[in-house]
């Protein structure tokens, strides 16, 4: 029998803690992966999973129709192992894991879309208005089977982030596989810098109804957000919408929650070995207590959702629409050995209820389903808009 390497021990090692980590085992990375055995209850199955695993990989080395490479093989079920964790755990090998630390920060062309992985592939979660993909009527729940020849599968979340985003003018071609086509679409976008999409704000009901839609979830759109309200003055009605909202600066979404609830919990932050943190509102923060109603849908993602689940969770508005993407997760960086990394999944959003966001998402306690997406017709904000209609209903029936 060939014998195993070392580099080849090790990957089974690692492994192997990720699959413990998976099934719950009580194994954590710091303790075990990396530096040393944790000495637990659970100690003697961990070893013979282990023993299982290594036994596998070495049939594998030694029985395959020809000589795997066990680099590429390891490597592989690392990806899919980290994946099988959630979405945004990711392991980068050592050439990724250079390319994503050295990723520009400013000056980043993109093609307009937020994406996320599911059942295997890169998902489109939602799109900015006016961009390449919003022109070639990119959706959300459009699956990106691939990016050039690469298929997504094969991808980490992270690593697939990177390879959407460029230089300004640089193409981008990606095989994507929409839910109202029986054929993949293969399209060619050009990647530009992002333009600053201005608040959508409509009056309802003469004045008395304020309609926001902020899109993405920064923070000067937020502060963008509080300076309308404080505009519209005590007493205006608000319709909130963020569908298609996204955004992963968490904080925002909690500041957004604020302007709408003057006490209580907002949200809370937990992990296995990650310190608790309570997000409290801030009663100097708080703008109006104007009857309000807040749109969602499926792409209504991160931030976006924060917001949206503390608003509920308070009884101080309805929400209305589609149960949303479900985002709400911080990433560790843990870096390995060889010079490789893992992206891994540390610690939760929960709603004020208690309900994990990335796990629950945000079910909307007045559920209406979206109409059907005509790709030929660009339908304006209110027209044959079920959802739109029914918060704009709710908001007349309640007084000032």
């Amino acid at each position: 029998m060939v014998c195993v390497s070392r580099l080849f021990k090790r990957f089974v090692f690692v492994l192997s803690v990720a699959i413990f980590a998976a099934l719950g085992l009580g194994f954590g990375l710091g303790e075990f992966g990396l530096f040393g055995v944790h000495a637990g209850a659970d100690q003697d199955g961990a070893y013979r999973q282990m023993r299982v695993y290594a036994e596998v990989l070495k049939k594998v080395q030694t029985d395959y129709v020809t000589e795997p490479n066990i680099t590429d093989v390891t490597t592989g079920a690392l990806h899919g192992l980290l994946e099988s964790l959630d979405s945004d755990s990711s392991y980068l090998t050592p050439t990724e894991y250079k390319i994503y630390k050295d990723r520009p920060t400013t000056g980043v062309a993109q093609v307009g879309i937020t994406v996320s992985k599911r059942f295997g592939y890169a998902t489109v979660v939602s799109v900015t208005p006016g961009s390449p993909a919003d022109k070639e009527h990119f959706a959300d729940g459009d699956v990106i089977e691939s990016i050039g020849e690469t298929s997504t599968r094969e991808l980490s979340l992270a690593v697939i982030r990177l390879m959407l985003d460029g230089k300004p003018g640089t193409q981008l071609t990606l095989s994507v596989v929409r839910p109202r086509k029986p054929d993949p679409d293969k399209l060619t976008l050009t990647r530009i810098l992002p333009a600053s999409v201005p608040i959508t704000e409509q009056e309802y009901e003469g004045l008395t109804i304020l309609y926001l839609k902020p899109g993405a979830l920064t923070e000067a759109r937020v502060d963008e957000i509080a300076s309308r309200i404080k505009a519209a003055g005590k007493g205006r009605k608000v319709l909130l919408d963020l569908r298609d909202s996204s955004g992963d600066d968490a904080e925002q979404g909690i500041r957004l929650a604020n302007f709408f609830l003057k006490q209580g919990t907002l949200a809370t932050l937990e992990g296995q070995k990650f310190p608790t943190q309570t997000f409290t509102a801030d009663p100097q923060k708080f703008l109006t207590d104007a009857p309000l109603a807040v749109l969602v849908n499926r792409g209504t993602y991160g931030a976006a959702e924060l917001a949206a689940a503390a608003i509920l969770d308070a009884r101080r508005g309805d929400v209305v629409g589609e149960r949303t993407f479900g985002e709400g997760s911080v990433q560790k960086t843990i870096e390995l050995p060889d010079g490789a990394a893992l992206l891994l999944t540390v610690a939760k959003y929960q709603s004020p209820a208690g309900k994990k966001i990335e796990d629950d998402a945000v079910t909307p306690n007045v559920a209406v389903e979206a109409p059907a997406v005509d790709e030929d017709q660009e339908a304006a904000p209110a027209k044959g808009d079920e959802p739109l209609t029914k918060a704009l209903d709710l908001l007349k029936a309640k007084s000032s």
